[in-house]
C-alpha cells in the first residue's frame, strides 16, 4: 500500500498476487492436500515448496502462514485454508509486517550466524500475538552446510508453536537431511489454458485491450511462470493506445513472425537456399534476432516431431488454427530421420551463433547447411538402396575366360591400414562390392592382419600374433596350429569377425601340426638377428665395452631412416650412421 500511495501504481505481479488458495492458478494437487491436512488438523511442522520461478512458492508460504494464524472477522476462528483477509493477522501478513511471521532470504543470509540470530535465538519464545510463529526461508538451498546442520535439530523437533516453510528453485541442492524433515510440494508449471484465462482476467480488470493472439505470445514466452506472464502483460499494456496486437507484442519480445518462421522452415526442407536466405534477411531487417529465428526453427522442428508421434500435440491453445493445420501437413509429409537430423543441426547452429563474432553470418551459414542436406538421403535410405541392388554376375562367366569379374574394370581395394584408405573402401563400397571381389583382395594372411588392425580389434590382433601358427592360407580359408596358451574359441571368433567385415563366409580350422612360427616369434627372430649383426660391428663393441650397462633399444637401417624422413615422420639427417653399411 505504501508503494501504491507514493507512486500511484503497483506492478501487476504484486497487485494480483493470490491471497488465498482459491486464487492460486494451476496448483490443484497441492491445494487439495493442504485443505485436507487443515481439515483433519494434521498440519506439518515444516513444508518445502519447489518449482521454477514465478509459480507461487513464496506466495503459497504466506497463504499457509495466514491460514495458520487467521482468527476470522469475529476473532474466534481457527486454522483454515480460507483465510478471511480481514483480521489483523491476515492484514499484517499480507503487508509483510507481522512480528510472528519472519521471512528470511537465504541467498543473502547464508551463514550460521544468520541462522543463529534470526531463527535459533528466537525459536524458543512464544509468539507475540499470533497462534504460530512461522519462519519462511526463501532459496533455502543457498544456506551453508554449517547453517543447515545447526538448523537440523530444531527442524526435527521444533516447539509446538513454531512452523517452518522453505522455498527453493533448486531442490536437488537441498540436503536429504532437510528433505526428510519436511513435507514436500512440487509446484507445477502453469498450463497454457490456465495462463491465458488468468491474463485475460487481469487485462479486463485493468481495462486493457489486448488480442488473444498477443496473449498467446505472452503465454509462450513466460514458459509456465505466472510472474513472468504478468510482467510481460504489464509491459504489453503500456505499449500504446488502442488494442495491443500480436505484431506489437512480437516486436516487444524481439520475436519473428510465427507464420514467416513456418515459411522459412518449409523453404529449408525444400532445399531452396536462395529463398531461405532472402526470408532470413527480411526477418532480420524487420528487427528479428538471428538467434531468436534459429531458436524458433528448433521449436517448430520439435513441435512437428511431436505432432508426427502424437497428433494430439497439435491441439495447443497458444497456436492459431491456421498454424495447427500447417503443422499437421508438415508432420504428415516429413519423416522422423529428417526431423531428427534437422534438430541436431539446429542445436549445433545455435552454439555457433552464440560464439560467432557476427550472429547474422553464422545464421546464414547454418541455413545454407540445412538447405544443402535437405535433398540428401538418410543413412537408412542408403542401406535400403544397396540392399535392393541386383546381385552381381559371378566371376569367370561365359565369354571372359574365367580371368575377370563380370564387372568392368579392376576390383576395388578393401580398406586397410596398408592401403591408407584406398579408393573403394568405406561402408558404402563394402555394401556394393561383389563377394568374389571382397575375397580376392586378401591374397595373403598379412592382408587379414591389416584388416583386423583397420577395425582396431587390438586384443584379437595381439592374440593372433602370439598364439596362431599359420599352416595353410587361401582367400576365405585359414588353417592354423594353436600354441599351448591359445584360446579354445580363437578359430570361431576369427571366422565370425572376418565374415562380418568382408560379408563372406570364412572357414577357419585348427590342425595338429605343421604350423609356421607365430608373427611375434618371427618378429623376435628378426630382431635377434639384427642385434647379433650389430654386436659384431667394431664401433658397437667399443661402445658396449665403454658402457657395460648399455643395451640396444632399437635398430634402424639407412633405408628406413630415409623412408621416415620422406614421409615427414622425422627430419632428414645427413651422414646417418648405418651399422650394416660395411656389409
Amino acid at each position: 500500500m505504501s508503494e501504491t500511495g507514493k507512486s500511484g501504481y503497483q506492478v501487476l505481479a504484486r497487485k494480483y498476487r493470490p491471497q488465498s488458495f482459491a486464487d492460486l492458478v494451476g496448483q490443484d494437487a497441492m491445494v487439495r492436500t493442504l485443505k485436507n491436512a487443515f481439515a483433519a488438523d494434521r498440519i506439518a511442522q515444516a513444508f518445502i515448496m519447489t518449482g521454477i520461478r514465478g509459480t507461487g512458492k513464496t506466495t503459497t508460504a504466506r497463504i499457509i502462514a495466514k491460514g495458520m494464524n487467521c482468527i476470522g472477522p469475529d476473532g474466534t476462528g481457527g486454522p483454515t485454508t480460507e483465510p478471511c483477509g480481514k483480521c489483523e493477522h491476515c492484514k499484517a501478513i499480507a503487508e509483510g509486517r507481522h512480528v510472528d511471521v519472519l521471512e528470511m532470504d537465504a541467498a543473502s543470509n547464508t551463514g550460521i550466524d544468520d541462522i543463529r540470530t534470526q531463527v535459533l535465538d528466537s525459536v524458543a519464545y512464544a509468539p507475540g500475538s499470533a497462534r504460530y510463529k512461522v519462519y519462511i526461508v526463501d532459496e533455502v538451498h543457498m544456506l551453508s552446510k554449517s547453517a543447515i546442520n545447526a538448523l537440523l535439530k530444531t527442524l526435527e523437533e521444533p516447539p509446538a508453536h513454531v512452523k517452518f516453510i522453505f522455498a527453493t528453485t533448486e531442490i536437488r541442492k537441498v540436503p536429504v537431511t532437510v528433505l526428510s524433515r519436511c513435507q514436500r510440494f512440487d509446484l507445477r508449471r502453469i498450463e497454457p489454458e490456465d495462463m491465458l484465462a488468468m491474463l485475460r482476467r487481469i487485462a479486463d480488470a485493468e481495462g486493457g485491450q489486448i488480442s488473444d493472439a498477443a496473449l498467446a505470445l505472452l503465454v509462450r514466452a513466460s514458459e509456465g511462470s505466472a510472474r513472468d506472464a504478468q510482467s510481460l502483460l504489464d509491459q504489453a499494456l503500456s505499449q500504446g493506445a488502442g488494442e495491443t496486437s500480436a505484431e506489437t507484442v512480437r516486436a516487444m519480445l524481439g520475436l519473428a513472425d510465427r507464420g514467416r518462421i513456418l515459411d522459412l522452415f518449409d523453404m529449408i526442407l525444400r532445399g531452396d537456399a536462395a529463398g531461405a536466405l532472402s526470408e532470413l534477411s527480411g526477418q532480420y531487417a524487420d528487427g528479428a534476432d538471428p538467434m531468436a529465428v534459429l531458436r524458433d526453427l528448433a521449436e517448430v522442428c520439435h513441435w512437428v516431431s511431436l505432432i508426427r508421434i502424437t497428433p494430439e500435440a497439435a491441439e495447443d491453445p497458444t497456436v492459431p488454427p491456421a498454424e495447427r493445420d500447417r503443422g499437421r501437413t508438415m508432420a504428415a509429409a516429413l519423416t522422423m530421420p529428417v526431423l531428427t537430423r534437422m534438430w541436431q543441426m539446429l542445436l549445433k547452429a545455435l552454439e555457433e551463433v552464440a560464439l560467432a563474432p557476427n550472429a547474422m553470418m553464422a545464421a546464414e551459414m547454418a541455413i545454407i547447411r540445412l538447405t544443402h542436406v535437405a535433398d540428401l538421403p538418410t543413412p537408412g535410405d542408403l542401406v535400403r538402396r544397396f540392399q535392393d541392388l541386383p546381385p552381381p554376375a559371378p566371376a569367370g562367366g561365359p565369354g571372359n575366360g574365367g580371368r575377370a569379374s563380370a564387372r568392368s574394370g579392376p576390383a576395388p581395394a578393401a580398406p586397410s591400414s596398408a592401403s591408407g584408405g584406398a579408393v573403394g573402401g568405406g561402408p558404402v563400397a563394402a555394401l556394393a562390392r561383389a563377394p568374389g571381389e571382397a575375397l580376392a583382395h586378401y591374397t595373403s594372411f598379412e592382408r587379414v592382419t591389416e584388416l583386423i588392425s583397420a577395425h582396431r580389434e587390438v586384443p584379437l590382433l595381439i592374440e593372433i600374433e602370439r598364439t596362431l601358427k599359420l599352416a595353410r592360407y587361401s582367400p576365405g580359408r585359414i588353417e592354423f596350429e594353436p600354441t599351448p596358451d591359445a584360446a579354445p574359441d580363437l578359430a570361431q571368433r576369427l571366422g565370425q569377425r572376418l565374415q562380418t567385415w568382408t560379408g563372406n563366409r570364412w572357414v577357419v580350422s585348427v590342425v595338429g601340426g605343421g604350423g609356421a612360427p607365430t608373427i611375434a616369434e618371427a618378429r623376435d627372430s628378426t630382431r635377434r638377428a639384427l642385434e647379433e649383426r650389430a654386436m659384431e660391428h667394431p664401433m658397437v663393441r667399443s661402445v658396449l665395452e665403454a658402457f657395460p650397462q648399455a643395451r640396444i633399444t632399437g635398430i634402424r637401417t639407412a633405408e628406413e631412416i630415409a623412408a621416415e624422413a620422406a614421409a615427414g615422420a622425422l627430419p632428414e639427417v645427413e651422414d646417418e650412421w648405418d651399422p650394416f653399411e660395411d656389409d
